[in-house]
């Protein structure tokens, strides 16, 4: 059976969305050493420990984990769109949210500064926007595989986010056939719904398809389940898990095209 379709995920995927989150908490937490004199890596620390913690605890945790949102998307995305009643719910809690991981980081060492906490959230918020990174080889290989599989962008998170991400980036959309967002379909990866669903939107079965993501507990998970092929790219040597094995691993997407003739 050949492959007539490529499922990509996004963040990490295709953009490099931690590079982005990387160098927004640098600038950022730059910022507040030159005001304080703390330093700028142990507030970055702090103020990810505090967030998790305080995203944990909020009564939307079990959605968003179930969608896919991460609690530094909550540091800066806005959740203005999804018909579930937990998006309303995040859109009042993560203006508080942001002030607050904030805050507590700065208190955490030692700086009882709400007001500094604030700004910071603000200009974390402004930092991540400005930085829509993609790895080098994206498009080259999208433009290689457009017209010769049908391509389908398949990621996690809040539509308005996911959006907001596409956006930074007009060229990305073009290439794909379909996108889905876990939250507007109201279920995300792992979950094998969302991967039949995308099948069927495709029009072919599971056997004509590959999946390719860079998280084994999302992307390979879900695709295992749905018993398609799949690819994790691994860029950064990441450990393997005994418990997920994908099809095929990868360090580079241009890798693609060989597992793809492999079926031809």
């Amino acid at each position: 059976m050949s492959i007539n379709a490529v499922m990509f995920d996004l963040d990490d995927t295709l953009l490099w969305d931690d590079r982005s989150v990387e160098e927004s908490f640098e600038a950022t937490c730059k910022r507040a050493a030159e005001v304080t004199g703390i330093d700028s890596i142990q507030l970055e620390a702090a103020v990810r420990s505090e967030a998790r913690t305080l995203y944990e605890s909020y009564e939307t945790y079990p959605f968003t984990t179930m969608i896919g949102i991460n609690p530094f998307e909550g540091l800066w995305g806005n959740f203005t769109a999804g018909e579930q009643s937990e998006f309303r719910q995040l859109e009042q809690i993560v203006p508080l949210y942001r002030k607050e991981s904030w805050r507590l980081g700065l208190l955490k060492m030692g700086i009882d500064d709400a007001q500094l906490g604030a700004e910071l959230a603000d200009q974390f918020g402004t930092e991540r926007r400005s930085r829509p990174h993609v790895y080098e080889e994206t498009f080259k290989v999208l433009e290689e595989l457009r017209g010769k599989v049908k391509l389908l962008l398949l990621t996690n998170g809040c539509p308005a986010l996911q959006q907001e991400k596409l956006d930074g980036v007009p060229e990305l959309a073009p290439y794909f056939d379909e996108i889905i967002i876990s939250g507007k379909f109201g279920k995300g990866k792992p979950d094998v719904s969302i991967f039949n669903h995308a099948l069927s939107k495709l029009g072919v079965t599971n056997d004509q398809a590959l999946m390719v993501g860079d998280k084994l507990t999302t992307d390979i998970r879900g695709g295992l389940a749905a018993g398609i092929q799949t690819v994790w790219i691994n860029r950064t040597n990441k450990p393997a898990d005994p418990e997920i094995v994908p099809n095929f691993e990868i360090e580079h997407l241009s890798q693609l095209h060989k597992i793809i003739a492999q079926f031809s």
